[in-house]
């Protein structure tokens, strides 16, 4: 084994997580935290959980940012030099919706989805890879979503653009893998969230979506969660370049 990736093996990583006060996002964290990673976890708005976390774990950090400022230009400069740092592995899980139907989408609401869910996002691991070239080891998970697959739901029309959007991977990739930097996407099927929670008021609508489901259930964010944590570990030493889906078979 080549001494850059002894030296890897043997050195405490760091991650960055993107949307980590989610209900994903917190069970992301706590895999991390669990397998001794250095974590630092976006957020904006919700932070209880993490705090929570925080009293039992020392190697927690929290970021507070907002991507969703009007000023694209001013944002993406204080994104640059707030998330300024080395990390090692670089998920994202942001996931901004505005219940747009393409009906009644327009301008602003497209660029404004896109903006936050795939163009600051992507702009960000752009700065970020450098320093996982340059210690020749890194990992970047972008997650995004099945309904993709459906042309998006009936109010979810921007979301699901821009997370095509986001699924763009560079052709670099195949120069970054021969330095042990690998990028995936993960496409998340239905999962028992705060979001479908708030369907449950309308058991015949999340009932409906549900059995489009094969093994007829949503997911639970602690077994998305299994799979975001092995792509962007040493537990992927292999995949680069690929979208993988973990939908329940849809």
């Amino acid at each position: 084994m080549c001494s850059s990736l002894v030296s890897m093996k043997n050195k405490k990583k760091r991650v960055l997580i993107l949307g980590g006060s989610s209900d994903i996002g917190i069970e992301v964290v706590k895999n991390f935290l669990k397998q001794n990673w250095d974590v630092s976890a976006h957020f904006f708005n919700s932070i209880k959980n993490l705090k929570t976390l925080k009293k039992k774990y020392k190697n927690l950090d929290f970021i507070k940012f907002n991507f969703g400022s009007n000023n694209y230009i001013k944002t993406e400069k204080l994104m640059l030099k707030k998330f300024s740092r080395k990390y090692d592995s670089v998920i994202n899980l942001i996931g901004y919706i505005d219940n747009k139907s393409f009906e009644k989408t327009n301008l602003n609401s497209i660029l404004r989805s896109l903006t936050i869910n795939a163009i600051l996002p992507i702009l960000l691991e752009k700065k970020l890879v450098n320093k996982m070239l340059a210690q020749k080891w890194g990992r970047i998970l972008n997650c995004s979503s099945i309904g993709i697959k459906f042309g998006g739901g009936k109010n979810s029309y921007n979301y699901s653009l821009s997370k095509h959007c986001l699924e763009f991977i560079p052709s670099s990739y195949k120069n970054w893998a021969k330095k042990n930097v690998l990028i995936n996407n993960l496409r998340i099927g239905i999962t028992n969230t705060k979001i479908h929670e708030k369907m449950k008021k309308n058991l015949k609508k999340i009932g409906n979506r549900v059995k489009l489901v094969p093994i007829n259930r949503m997911a639970t964010p602690k077994e998305i969660a299994v799979y975001i944590t092995n792509l962007a570990t040493e537990n992927n030493s292999y995949m680069t370049g690929e979208t993988v889906t973990v939908a329940g078979g849809e």
